[in-house]
């Protein structure tokens, strides 16, 4: 059997299935439990957000770094994205199963994932949403944070353009 080398692209699919399925995993598999203080939901929703952060710090690097690799791309919008989702996905959950008055539409796991890609997405179809004011900071957290994701992403993408262009056609000091 053949093994995968690290510059194939079938590396990369298979990698990015694989983390995508890895987060899927530990989002369905961890077992999440209600009834936990308000306080401690508040301070691990902290703590993640701020390893979410950091996550995106190490991946613009990463993303700077890999010079024309296109891969590194597709690895860190997947590798960004899918731990966000997860992240808010969980928070969402914790918060409907905690009090039946943040959410409408929230009962499952699977519905909460739903209202995070569906907010990830600004579709917005309205038969998932936030009512309480837990609920609704958490969303607007997630918009914002979405919006920082995405604009990261396109400025990464803008300096990659630019820097490939200048390759091509580097500036000449006779202003040619």
């Amino acid at each position: 059997m053949r093994r995968l080398r690290k510059d194939s692209p079938w590396w990369t699919v298979v990698t990015t299935l694989g983390s995508l399925a890895a987060c899927l995993l530990l989002y369905y598999g961890v077992p999440l439990g209600d009834g936990e203080r308000e306080w401690v939901q508040i301070l691990l929703f902290a703590v993640g957000f701020v390893g979410l952060c950091y996550l995106i710090r190490f991946q613009v690097r990463r993303q700077l770094r890999a010079g024309r690799e296109p891969s590194v791309r597709v690895q860190s919008v997947v590798g960004l994205l899918s731990p966000i989702i997860v992240f808010f996905s969980i928070a969402y959950y914790l918060l409907a199963i905690n009090s039946d008055t943040e959410f409408v539409g929230i009962e499952t796991r699977t519905d909460a994932l739903y209202f995070t890609v569906v907010t990830l997405g600004t579709v917005g179809f309205g038969d998932v949403h936030p009512v309480g004011q837990a609920a609704r900071v958490i969303t607007m957290v997630q918009i914002l944070f979405d919006l920082a994701v995405i604009g990261v992403l396109v400025a990464v993408a803008t300096q990659r353009l630019k820097e490939r262009a200048e390759m091509k056609h580097p500036h000449r000091p006779d202003g040619n």
